[in-house]
């Protein structure tokens, strides 16, 4: 499966207007059959081509995210992934669900060293 243009697009919208952003590279990179975006070399959010948004947040906060509606772990080779979540695509319908999950993501790799 394809990842979903149109959640892509949103997700460029919300990033152009972020102020979280401004002075840092923002760069699209097909990865994992979805399109990744990085904030100043770290990927934050993506549209997956499983559907949904896959979510860059702190280790020490997934467990609490996980009780939210329509989020999930993020598995890769049969392994959960701390710090990565999936946000399945009713919860982010709407561009206030969206915005949350993406300046979550945002929020995290601003706090990255510099790559």
């Amino acid at each position: 499966m394809a990842y979903d243009e149109d959640l892509a697009n949103r997700i460029r919208e919300v990033l152009a207007g972020e102020q979280a952003v401004e002075g840092r590279a923002v760069d699209e990179k097909r990865m994992f059959g979805g399109l990744a975006f990085l904030v100043g070399g770290h990927m934050a959010v993506a549209a997956s081509g499983r559907g949904g948004l896959m979510v860059r947040v702190p280790p020490e906060d997934t467990e609490t995210l996980l009780a939210a509606d329509h989020v999930s772990p993020m598995v890769m080779a049969g392994r959960e992934t701390k710090g990565w979540l999936r946000v399945a695509d009713d919860g982010v319908r709407t561009t206030r669900q969206l915005r949350t999950w993406v300046r979550r993501g945002v929020a995290h790799v601003t706090t990255l060293p510099p790559k």
